[in-house]
């Protein structure tokens, strides 16, 4: 698309009402979630997002820091989502962003944001950036108090005209999270700081310190305990482990005394968590994406684990519910794609007679790295297989595996050494798959072993012909 084109289409997407630019870029990431034309979907959400985020153009002119919707809404970067995936507590959608600032601009705080620009304007000019952090937290608080007045509920007072101006009620229900980051954000930053940068085992000495850091009345409230926790399990190199803070303020592993206390919560985010991974996953599986899963599938292994020895949680219980449906949901996803794999291996490897092989016979290279990554990712459900609901199947179907491609293999290499030379060729190609599957069920020493042999029953065969 040229660069004409490119504006125009920006241009157009800048004059769409907030509600229209939410809208298009929620069925854009469908559409991407989906597989649905993807080049087209990503290159337009690109255009949709600087348009959402200021255009190319004022980038340019100043500096990102200059940008004062972008000033305002910095202590909200830890806590955006991006995608349809519903949101939990302690999460903000991105795309609640612009119509805010909209209606901020427009009626909720247009003093304040005619203020703050042209104090932005008047630091530029004076080429320092003194009196920069007292404008902004001055119009972090105004935009706060604006957006927490209009989203809180008055007895006999209908706000419900205000917040339709607004737009849809997905962002009507980020309004008072927004507005209550932005007044917590001295506090929220302090947690920060008094935090490690990284936490690689949330144990009692780290779970000492960060209740201690915790322990201040904002922090307590239902609204910013979700913000607090989110920002912790960030430092978490298993962010699971929040769930061993509720533990500790309960003074119990049982799952009711865990959820009587404010740091329950902590256990629903944990589960929401694990049940967005799930999803990622089984996109990941339809999509063919088999390398991306490994990371993810040992998250999802550690985390359920961690909830089943950590938590005393019942079967007929929400959270017990929830765990149960995650761990079948994932099951579900793996169990397909896993017993569909010594089918595909079998097609590529299974041998056939001489007449039965096409004059031209060829095996699609691609066909065999994917079928490869297949194999591997049975590999790595294997590892995590227990915790996942999926031993049986995992273990049946690399027994299996192992047992055919080595059978196939052997026999392979032998029928290298005659036959027609047509066939013989298309066998060749079967052997190099074959050899390839080898190093991913047996080892980098036992391929480059029938390999060796798969080169000495091509070699052997020609000499033989030459002395014949």
């Amino acid at each position: 698309m040229s660069q004409t084109s490119t504006e125009r289409l920006r241009d157009y997407l800048a004059q769409l009402p907030p509600q229209s630019q939410a809208l298009l870029m929620r069925e854009f990431e469908r559409a991407i979630e989906r597989g649905e034309d993807t080049v087209v979907a990503n290159f337009v959400l690109e255009q949709l997002r600087k348009v959402v985020r200021g255009t190319e153009e004022d980038d340019e002119v100043r500096p990102r820091t200059d940008d004062p919707a972008r000033l305002l809404y910095a202590p909200l970067e830890p806590f955006l989502v991006e995608g349809n995936f519903p949101v939990r507590v302690g999460q903000i959608r991105r795309t609640s962003l612009l119509p805010i600032w909209q209606w901020l601009e427009r009626e909720g705080a247009s003093e304040a944001v005619r203020a703050f620009e042209s104090g932005l304007a008047a630091i530029r000019q004076s080429g320092s950036t003194a009196g920069l952090e007292s404008a902004t937290r001055k119009f972090q608080l105004a935009a706060a108090d604006a957006i927490v007045n209009v989203a809180t509920p008055v007895a006999g007072d209908d706000r419900q005209r205000s917040l339709s101006r607004i737009g849809p009620p997905n962002i009507v229900e980020d309004l008072l999270s927004v507005g209550g980051v932005l007044r917590a954000r001295e506090t929220l930053d302090t947690l920060g700081t008094r935090m490690p940068s990284q936490m690689r085992v949330f144990a009692e000495s780290q779970i000492a310190s960060v209740s201690a850091a915790l322990n201040v009345p904002t922090l307590q409230t239902p609204q910013l305990l979700p913000f607090a926790l989110s920002l912790i399990m960030q430092r978490l190199a298993q962010p699971w482990q929040i769930i061993r803070l509720a533990v500790k303020m309960a003074a119990s592993d049982d799952e009711l005394r865990v959820a009587a206390t404010p740091y329950g919560i902590a256990v629903t985010i944990a589960l929401h968590d694990l049940s967005f991974l799930t999803a990622c996953v089984r996109t990941d599986i339809r999509r063919g994406h088999f390398d991306n899963v490994g990371e993810p599938l040992k998250i999802l292994h550690d985390g359920v684990r961690g909830l089943r020895t950590e938590l005393d949680l019942r079967n007929d219980s929400a959270w017990g519910r929830q765990l149960t449906a995650i761990r079948a949901e994932i099951s579900n996803a793996l169990r397909s794609e896993i017993e569909s794999v010594p089918g595909r291996v079998r097609r590529i490897l299974r041998q056939r007679p001489d007449k039965d092989i096409a004059s031209s016979p060829k095996i699609d290279a691609s066909e065999v790295e994917e079928i490869a990554a297949l194999i591997d990712f049975v590999a790595v459900c294997r590892t995590y297989a227990s915790e996942l609901a999926i031993n049986e199947v995992t273990l049946r179907t690399y027994s299996d595996l192992q047992h055919y491609v080595e059978r196939s293999t052997e026999s392979l290499v032998q029928a290298l050494r005659g036959g027609d030379p047509q066939a013989r060729a298309f066998r060749q190609m079967q052997a190099k798959a074959a050899i390839r599957f080898c190093e991913i069920l047996f080892g980098h020493d036992y391929a480059s072993l029938m390999s060796r042999a798969a080169e000495n029953a091509v070699t052997g065969e020609r000499k033989a012909t030459k002395a014949g």
